[in-house]
Formats: structure tokens, sequence, C-alpha cells
């Protein structure tokens, strides 16, 4: 019968063929030696790549000289965009806006998207305001709605 020693020992040699050990093959028998794992590629890379070529595959162009971008969203809240890449694909419909962007609340924006601002983007800030007087800017209400300076 085999010592304690004898034991420990062949159980260290029989982990080691098993395992690896120190060994750096990936095969069985014959296969050749892997000097470094592959590096794989990062998804976040992975997936640029796949939007890249979806975009070429819709004739995107670039559009350049764009300084901001303002999303509006229907909880009042803008998604605010400075100096963005603008791609557009006109027969598709399509436009895409990417770059760093901020959501902010429409208020804090507010003198200078006065000018962009839509009907119902109006009326959410009118509701907002409702206790501060009207916008700032705009002689307490709106032009056209009976609010205008007085003459």
């Amino acid at each position: 019968m085999p010592s304690e020693a004898e034991m420990a020992e062949a159980r260290q040699k029989m982990i080691n063929k098993r395992f690896g050990g120190k060994s750096a093959s990936t095969g069985g028998k014959g296969a050749v030696r892997r000097k470094k794992k592959a590096a794989s590629r990062s998804s976040s890379a992975q997936s640029d790549v796949k939007l890249n070529a979806a975009l070429k595959k819709l004739g995107a162009t670039n559009i350049p000289g764009i300084e901001e971008v303002n999303l509006f969203k229907e909880d009042g809240k803008v998604i605010h965009f400075v100096n963005p890449k603008v791609q557009a694909s006109i027969s598709a419909n399509t436009y895409i806006v990417s770059g760093p962007s901020d959501t902010k609340p429409l208020q804090e924006l507010l003198p200078g998207i006065v000018s962009q601002l839509g009907m119902d983007n109006i009326q959410q800030l009118q509701q907002a305001m409702g206790g501060a007087g009207g916008m700032p800017g705009m002689g307490g209400g709106m032009p056209g709605m009976g609010g205008g300076m007085p003459g």
C-alpha cells in the first residue's frame, strides 16, 4: 500500500494532467500551443459596427454645421444635444442624432428655445408657469391671444 506522501504526489500529478497544470495548450494531443488568449471585441464596439453598417445601407449622409438639437418629450422634458453629429436619409425619412446629451426641464432652456416651441409645448409651459405670471419676455402672455403689450 502506498504511503501518504506518494498518494498526495500521485493525486497532484493526476490533477495537473487533467486540468492543465502549467501548459497553455488548448487542444488535445498534437495541438499547437496558443501564445496568448485572443481578445474579443467589446459589445459596444460590435454594436457600433452594426449601427454604421445599417446607416450605410440607408444611405445616410452627414449634415454639417448643426450647433444644437432639442428633442421635446411629452412629459415636458427636453433632450438637449450640443454640437451633435447629425445624419439624414431623406428617402427613408430617417434622421440620426448622436453625441453627448442632457435631459433637462423645458424651463431651464427657455429664453433660447422659444422659437422652437410648438403649440403643445407652449401650452405645457403656460400651465407650468401659471402661477409665475407667464413666460419671461412674452409680455405676460402669448401674442395674438389677448395678453400683449398695452398700447
